[in-house]
């Protein structure tokens, strides 16, 4: 049977925008504070994580939901993975180890991983070692990585958005799929932040929903790892202008 899913994002759906974004550069590591919740730190990563990254990206439940689907070879990897979140690519990622607060113990990285994805938007990924999985953990960082994301600075942007995602601001008209493919009278749109799934990984959807994610679309791609593997991608997104309900 033939997946059911819209078209995923391309070229021809991009369209000029103006919203608003987080100041670049971001705040390099050295200046990010911890932040506590009840159960857990989050805290900007260090080249000390890697043994305990190295940990979790072996672990082949936590991989099965990664784009590469394998545990990581050697530990070489694991800090090629590691680097693009510490100095000085730390301008232009917002990633955080996450540890139990009891312990300090690093359990899961989390954050935003990129500025753009394919819709446009930065992204927000994460993953938690398996004995941490059913305990509200994923929940619970992304509401405090959520709230430190709209605690940061922002600046107007001129950025290329999927038009399906173009929400228009109150002073910028109203209604959805807003932008312009030349340039001319840009309409404002609203600030938004991506979170994508497969269509298996119904966990990852139920923290997305609890957080209070907006579900956008799902779209057919095919696997990384794989280009005959047709796959669904729920894609949800946050907006971080608009006011929080109370958890």
């Amino acid at each position: 049977m033939e997946l059911q899913g819209e078209p995923g994002p391309n070229e021809a759906d991009l369209v000029l925008v103006r919203t608003t974004l987080p100041r670049l550069p971001l705040p390099p590591n050295a200046d990010r504070a911890a932040i506590t919740t009840d159960r857990l730190i989050l805290r900007p990563l260090s080249p000390d994580d890697l043994d305990a990254m190295h940990v979790l990206r072996t672990q082949p439940e936590v991989m099965a939901w990664t784009s590469a689907n394998r545990i990581d070879r050697d530990v070489a990897e694991t800090q090629q993975r590691l680097d693009p979140f510490l100095p000085p690519n730390d301008s232009k990622t917002y990633n955080f180890a996450i540890c139990l607060r009891a312990t300090g113990e690093l359990i899961g990285v989390g954050g935003c991983h990129k500025l753009e994805n394919a819709f446009g938007w930065p992204e927000i990924g994460y993953m938690f070692r398996r004995e941490h999985w059913g305990k509200g953990l994923a929940t619970e960082f992304l509401n405090a990585f959520l709230g430190a994301w709209r605690a940061l600075p922002r600046e107007e942007a001129t950025i290329r958005v999927d038009r399906r995602s173009a929400v228009t601001t109150a002073a910028g008209g109203s209604g959805d799929a807003a932008g312009s493919s030349s340039g001319a009278d840009l309409q404002q749109v609203e600030e938004q932040i991506f979170a994508i799934t497969t269509q298996k990984n119904v966990r990852s959807q139920n923290v997305m929903k609890k957080a209070g994610a907006e579900h956008l679309l799902t779209w057919k791609a095919r696997e990384i790892y794989d280009e005959n593997i047709l796959v669904l991608l729920p894609t949800c997104r946050f907006f971080p202008g608009r006011t929080v309900p109370p958890q």
